[in-house]
């Protein structure tokens, strides 16, 4: 683990240590991460009459919904089913074969938040076919589409999803196509050595109570998993981009775009296909929080700086464990942010000839190579539409970001081959304000610039 500086370390113990004790947490475990490498970790409270750390089991909850997500994303990817398509094409039979795929992944199919019956995280669960007979219409609260609406439900809906075309468990195939390949080998579905228990406080006593631990059946791919700080130091470098060969990054940084917000409030937080998003303090993170009786997790990146944080508790509540996370990564990036460092990167030098300057309509914009052979667009002024866009082939770019996201760019030549103007999604981009000599919608006036 590489050492932080002294000061940094302390900022961050007290922080961890205040939230365990105001918390009242029977032990607390927290550790920062920065390009996948753990740079801090600390332990409060007790866990079999010793500080916790960062080999510690703790049930995870409903970070178990973002491996779930992994592994529907790698089913998209291989072609074997699309975002928009309906369950009924893959799990046929139920009162919601409307609602697509895309939407169980972000909380807006308006399915029930909780499996009808007895509480289902302390309860112990049936198969898929005892699920799916207590989910009649009247479990679709909300219209699809219309709004977020956070399901546990829905991630049993997709567990069953998984199960199905994988021809095999959802967790033989989240343990296979996920956790095998990223090392997360303590990651299971029932804690395989020594755990953290799980308790819950006594509101007004310094009394704690054994919490149970169930099998959640059809239900588990919406909370079942246990782990530890060190796997899922791994996990939280996935989301960040330093995906290995599970997903391509440009998978994983689709999972992070807002899907939906969530509007009950100030609106600070929201999902993509998997993953919870919060802006906080200007950094947006990517993650997800997890909670079962008697425990509460949360793993969070800033993709910006690659710093992210992980936290674990065994205590139903009073810890804080998003605004602890978030807290760590501010404050480690506060204290000690990484210090930047440019070098040459090989590129296609064929694309010299289309950086510079260029202009829509009287705005200049400047087109650059990035170091990993993308090109970026954005206006000179640093406000307004501005966009990366990745090789199609020949002379077309395909939008990743903004405005552009999705939309073509197109570089027309000359007659000897020469860039001549730029055509992104009907507007015509040229060396100079309206070049005369460009196809430019509805002419230039033939008298030219005047007085």
């Amino acid at each position: 683990m590489t050492a932080m500086l002294p000061t940094t370390e302390f900022a961050l113990l007290r922080r961890v240590a205040t939230e365990q004790a105001t918390g009242r947490a029977p032990s607390l475990v927290a550790a920062v991460v920065r390009d996948g490498e753990t740079l801090f970790s600390a332990g409060r409270g007790e866990v079999g009459g010793a500080r916790p750390d960062t080999r510690t089991l703790y049930r995870i909850g409903s970070i178990t919904k973002s491996l779930v997500a992994v592994v529907v994303m790698r089913l998209r990817d291989e072609g074997r089913l699309d975002l928009t398509d309906p369950l009924d094409k893959h799990v046929p039979g139920t009162a919601f074969g409307g609602t697509s795929v895309a939407q169980l992944l972000s909380h807006t199919s308006g399915l029930t938040s909780e499996s009808p019956g007895e509480w289902w995280e302390r309860a112990p669960g049936g198969d898929w076919d005892e699920l799916n007979a207590t989910l009649g219409a009247g479990e679709v609260k909300h219209r699809p589409g219309r709004r977020f609406h956070y399901s546990n439900v829905g991630y049993g809906v997709l567990g069953e999803l998984v199960a199905r075309l994988r021809g095999t468990s959802w967790l033989d195939a989240v343990r296979t196509e996920v956790l095998d390949p990223l090392g997360m080998r303590e990651t299971t579905e029932a804690p395989a050595r020594a755990h953290a228990p799980g308790l819950t406080v006594h509101p007004f006593a310094d009394v704690v109570l054994p919490e149970p631990a169930h099998d959640a059946g059809a239900m588990a791919p919406a909370g079942q998993l246990w782990s530890c700080a060190d796997d899922l130091a791994r996990f939280t470098a996935f989301v960040g981009g330093d995906t290995g060969e599970v997903l391509h990054p440009d998978t994983v940084a689709e999972m992070r775009e807002a899907a939906m917000i969530d509007d009950s409030g100030p609106w600070s937080m929201g999902y993509g296909l998997g993953f919870q998003l919060a802006h906080t303090g200007g950094r947006r993170l990517a993650g997800h929080t997890g909670s079962m009786p008697g425990f509460l997790a949360c793993t969070m990146i800033d993709p910006a700086t690659s710093t992210g944080a992980i936290a674990l508790a065994n205590a139903t509540g009073g810890v804080g464990i998003l605004s602890l996370v978030a807290d760590l990564i501010a404050l480690a990036d506060d204290h000690e942010p990484a210090l930047p460092e440019w070098r040459p990167a090989p590129i296609d030098t064929g694309l010299l000839e289309l950086t510079g300057l260029w202009h829509w309509g009287p705005s200049p914009h400047h087109l650059r190579v990035l170091p990993d052979g993308l090109l970026d667009l954005r206006p000179v002024s640093g406000t307004g539409r501005a966009s990366r866009f990745r090789p199609l082939g020949g002379d077309r770019w395909l939008g990743l970001d903004g405005y552009y996201s999705g939309e073509t760019l197109t570089v027309v030549r000359d007659a000897e081959g020469r860039p001549h103007h730029l055509d992104l999604a009907t507007f015509v981009f040229t060396r100079v304000p309206y070049d005369p000599t460009a196809p430019i919608p509805g002419g230039v006036d033939p008298s030219g610039w005047r007085g």
